[in-house]
């Protein structure tokens, strides 16, 4: 798949229709059907891709499989598929524009977030995960017997990678990299709502030299191919990111097949903001917390506590500063907030802002749609005076909300962060180092930025607990999620 350039007027881009990428090869879906992908920022029709049936996975999945049993990546070195993988990351930089603006059109995101934070991660993904493919190693175990024994570790086999539509080129890097970086062999499933990414990704792991079968991409629909790869008997493990009641379905159809998996989930991150803190650092982070990528961000942060003695100082810098952050035309370079992903999301978001006002919060910013263009945009909305168990405080709203509460105490501002199901992300901003390690170790998330947020590195795990999932997604612990542990011992007499 390719951008044809021509068209490339005033913001608008025109992508060849997409098709299934199987066995090296591209091809249309079984039954001819295809769908639309629309660009959230005006409503159009961007190109279409061919909607995949259970009989294109499982020609997907044979291709997978033929390619891992055969040996063709699984039996190279360590050291030959770390090569390759690195070529993988500076194709990716190569095509960094096409990559950028395929998220742009596809998500709705900013053009330029989407050059220099998703492309940029990617590629820094597949680097990181080619070195570690060299050191995949096990280790001697002394043993009272007359034996020796070592381990070893192998990859798993057919990995079925399923992603959503908030980052559709970093979420599948952090899988699809880890796994074949082991040895694996990937069937790719993105959201049916940001397919173009993936397609694009498939050309550039064939050019960078991976062989084919060993990564394949279909695309469709979630509950018809999904639940397929879930269920199929030749898929050894599913690395899913979505929803947690998704992920709560997906989790139990891997299961009846005893599949090992991967659950990154939803979240809503409580970002903890203490008096002593650097008000204008803190502020700067609160916002782009809860805005970035128009919150359709699991390790958002849109529940902000607040220690009482700066909370209307807070909320009155909230309310002057919010409404100045540039939304509008993701093509715009200055442009910090674009569109919501569809008008599903859209409805979803504005449906808990009306709730949240209904239980008797207070809109200190925002609180309606923007018309432009015929998009799909919201506000980005602060909400104070709400109680803890309003759905907007408790619920994943994914979009760009922010709710306020205050505390008083430390102990206070725990107990608030961890009241919900969610375990995903945190923050802590504050001056006093003792306390930042102190609340990070109390508060039940996967990870805890202190005066930051969203600062991340392939070398750095992240995931969740609680509603939030399990497993660890970056770092050699992701690279451990995708091998087997098999021990060798031999007799010595």
């Amino acid at each position: 798949m390719t951008i044809t350039e021509a068209t490339r007027q005033q913001g608008a881009a025109t992508f060849e229709p997409g098709r299934l990428f199987i066995g090296g090869e591209w091809r249309e879906a079984a039954d001819g059907a295809r769908h639309d992908v629309v660009n959230p920022a005006n409503g159009s029709v961007v190109t279409t891709v061919a909607w995949a049936s259970d009989a294109d996975v499982d020609d997907a999945v044979a291709a997978a499989r033929a390619a891992f049993d055969g040996g063709a990546w699984s039996g190279l070195s360590g050291r030959e598929r770390s090569r390759i993988m690195y070529r993988a990351s500076q194709l990716i930089r190569d095509h960094a524009e096409q990559l950028a603006l395929a998220e742009s059109v596809d998500v709705g995101k900013p053009i330029s977030f989407a050059s220099m934070i998703d492309v940029t991660t990617a590629a820094d993904q597949y680097e990181y995960m080619a070195s570690l493919a060299q050191h995949l190693d096990g280790a001697s175990r002394p043993t009272p017997l007359s034996t020796f024994a070592y381990t070893r570790r192998e990859p798993i086999g057919v990995v079925a990678a399923i992603t959503p539509f908030n980052f559709p080129l970093i979420l599948s890097s952090t899988k699809i990299a880890p796994a074949l970086a082991a040895g694996n062999t990937v069937v790719h499933k993105p959201s049916s709502d940001t397919p173009l990414s993936a397609l694009l990704m498939a050309d550039i792991l064939a050019e960078a030299g991976v062989p084919a079968g060993v990564f394949n991409v279909v695309t469709g629909s979630g509950a018809v191919i999904g639940d397929r790869l879930l269920q199929h008997p030749d898929v050894d493990k599913v690395a899913f990111t979505g929803s947690t009641e998704i992920g709560r379905r997906a989790a139990s159809l891997a299961g009846e097949r005893l599949k090992p998996v991967t659950m990154e989930l939803g979240g809503n991150g409580p970002n903890l903001l203490f008096a002593d803190a650097d008000l204008d650092q803190a502020i700067g982070t609160v916002i782009s917390a809860f805005v970035f990528n128009t919150g359709q961000f699991c390790m958002a942060g849109p529940r902000l506590l607040v220690e009482r003695p700066i909370y209307d100082t807070v909320l009155g810098i909230l309310s002057q500063a919010v409404g100045g952050v540039p939304l509008g035309d993701p093509t715009n370079p200055d442009t910090v907030i674009g569109p919501m992903v569809s008008l599903k999301q859209l409805e979803k978001v504005e449906s808990y802002v009306e709730s949240a006002k209904a239980a008797g919060g207070t809109v200190v910013a925002g609180g309606e749609r923007l018309d432009l263009d015929g998009g799909y945009y919201y506000k980005a909305t602060v909400i104070a005076g709400l109680s803890n168990d309003a759905a907007a405080v408790q619920e994943e709203v994914f979009g760009p909300v922010l709710t306020v509460q205050p505390f008083d105490t430390e102990e206070e501002a725990i107990a608030l962060a961890n009241s919900t199901p969610y375990g995903l992300a945190a923050g802590v901003q504050t001056s006093d180092i003792s306390r930042a390690h102190r609340v990070s170790a109390k508060l039940d998330a996967g990870i805890v930025w202190v005066n930051g947020w969203a600062l991340l590195d392939p070398a750095v795990p992240f995931g969740g607990t609680k509603d939030s999932g399990f497993g660890r997604e970056n770092g050699p612990e992701a690279l451990a999620s995708y091998t087997r542990t098999k021990s060798v011992i031999i007799a010595l007499n």
